[in-house]
């Protein structure tokens, strides 16, 4: 696998390019922390971090929550969008606006003006947490790009190729750090690798990933 960029380099402002419309903009959510983790406070006491189950019967090893207009849930029936918590039979949580802010600016800074997000899935990982090789496609329109904001421990982001046994180049994420890609980079398989055990200063021994999606 490729390694691209280091763990030490932490300039915001600075960009990682992925592929040809994929991007870390690398610090780009700092100035939005503090905003942004209060209102995952809220989101958590609405719609508490649950494990779900793959369709196969597999626990997954990151806890999810969502907010926006829907949802993703994950059980025997399959992976889908739902506009109810599964859990509580609600609504998910509106999505705060300074969630819609920073998933709409990171996406024009990317080339992607226009993004709508609807959804925004909230993946806690803990020490040893991973998500293998996927693809997201369980959206209607993929002209729409996806949008992800790094909080917390720093992770290796595994971006592939538009098959699973295409090599995946290795990222380093970090606290603040938001990837985006989109147009002929929507469809590649990616994941975590499994989460390792350096707590951050600010958040401790956890890792959040908000991600956004024109889903419906």
């Amino acid at each position: 696998m490729t390694t691209l960029d280091l763990f030490g380099d932490l300039d915001p402002g600075r960009r990682t390019r992925l592929g040809p419309q994929a991007w870390v903009l690398r610090g780009y959510a700092l100035p939005r922390v503090d905003a942004l983790l209060a209102a995952l406070a809220d989101i958590e006491a609405e719609a508490p971090f649950r494990q779900m189950k793959t369709p196969g019967g597999f626990t997954m090893s990151a806890a999810l929550s969502s907010c926006g207009a829907l949802g993703w849930t994950s059980d025997r029936r399959g992976y889908r969008y739902s506009s109810l918590d599964p859990d509580s039979g609600r609504p998910w949580p509106p999505m705060p606006e300074v969630f819609v802010r920073l998933a709409r600016e990171a996406a024009a800074a990317a080339g992607f003006e226009g993004f709508a997000p609807d959804a925004c899935l909230i993946n806690r990982y803990l020490p040893g947490a991973r998500m293998s090789l996927h693809q997201d496609k369980n959206e209607r329109d993929f002209d729409a790009p996806i949008v992800s904001v790094s909080l917390g421990m720093s992770a290796v982001f595994l971006f592939g190729g538009h098959a699973r046994a295409d090599k995946a180049a290795r990222v380093p994420l970090h606290h603040g750090d938001v990837a985006v890609w989109g147009g002929a980079d929507r469809l590649r398989y990616h994941g975590i690798l499994p989460l390792g055990a350096q707590p951050h200063p600010l958040m401790g021994a956890r890792r959040i990933n908000l991600t956004f999606r024109q889903a419906g």
